[in-house]
């Protein structure tokens, strides 16, 4: 995300009301129906399509130690308060780490397999370790520089992985996990081709977080380029199971820049992300037609 071109929230029961479909009665009242809307928060005491054990011990310690926090915070200064862009800090890497993971988990739930960790030699309960490391570290060039930043990011997270992984694996497989985390987070950012679906649910996560929250700080201090004006017409994001796809996006909208978001920065994620044809995305736009008293309008736009 090296350009502003490329900037861009519990889970709930899958079975909450389809605001995209056809024949949905009071398609807007459905929309705000949409109890599957939200963060998305990753909880280690919940059922999974994967194997979990070996993901919770290293988000236990990668949640809570002290040098990763304080990259998290550090590396929010150069995009918000010295470029004006949107969040890039720790909210934003919980925000993407929790949705990867539950991107993550719907896929391996419609039967996706994937690719990295298997080619590594790894198992199939290091997949989700290598997205959660990615998506938590994927931003940390920032604290360089916001320009070309996933560069600076490669070196930075290998120090940080360097320290982790003797805990959790030998030698050899700490090399193959770095391998896949360095090249998930390489590819987060839109110019560099994902080779793994691991690498490929890192690049989307980032783009799912753009509700009106993100852009908060440079918004209220002035900021008004299009990727916070868009970023505040984004209400809700939701991640579910599809009727077609292993994986649905609803995105709820309440102004046409919006569409920003999700036509020229989330689809640029999903383009290249080797997971095209896994996910449905769905935009609703709802709106007011500007006269007083009428009913809100209900656009949808699907990629």
């Amino acid at each position: 995300m090296s350009d502003p071109a490329e900037d861009e929230p519990e889970p709930a029961a899958d079975s909450a009301p389809d605001p995209t479909a056809d024949d949905a009665p009071g398609a807007h009242e459905e929309v705000d129906a949409d109890t599957d809307a939200g963060r998305h928060e990753y909880d280690p005491d919940a059922d999974h399509a994967f194997p979990d054990d070996r993901l919770n011990e290293v988000m236990s310690r990668l949640t809570s130690d002290e040098e990763i926090l304080a990259y998290l915070e550090a590396q929010n200064v150069n995009p918000v308060a010295r470029k004006g862009y949107n969040d890039h800090g720790s909210k934003h890497v919980e925000i993407v780490r929790d949705r990867a993971l539950r991107l993550y988990d719907l896929l391996k739930a419609g039967g996706v397999e994937f690719n990295g960790a298997r080619q590594q030699g790894l198992d199939e309960a290091d997949e989700p370790v290598v997205i959660a490391l990615a998506a938590t570290l994927h931003d940390i060039g920032h604290v360089v520089h916001r320009h070309d930043h996933p560069y600076y990011s490669i070196p930075l997270a290998a120090d940080l992985l360097d320290d982790l992984l003797p805990a959790f694996y030998d030698v050899a497989d700490q090399v193959r996990v770095k391998a896949e985390v360095l090249h998930a987070i390489l590819c987060h950012h839109t110019e560099e081709q994902p080779l793994t679906l691991e690498a490929g649910v890192v690049r989307i996560a980032d783009g799912l977080d753009m509700e009106r929250g993100r852009s908060r700080v440079p918004y209220e201090e002035g900021g008004r380029g299009i990727n916070t004006v868009s970023s505040q017409a984004i209400e809700r994001v939701s991640l579910r199971e599809g009727d077609e796809t292993p994986v649905q996006v609803v995105i709820r909208m309440n102004n046409a820049a919006g569409v920003y978001q999700v036509d020229s920065l989330l689809k640029a994620k999903i383009d290249g992300s080797l997971l095209e044809a896994k996910i449905r995305t769905v935009a609703i736009n709802t709106h007011s037609d500007g006269v007083d008293g009428n009913e809100a309008i209900v656009d949808r736009i699907e990629l």
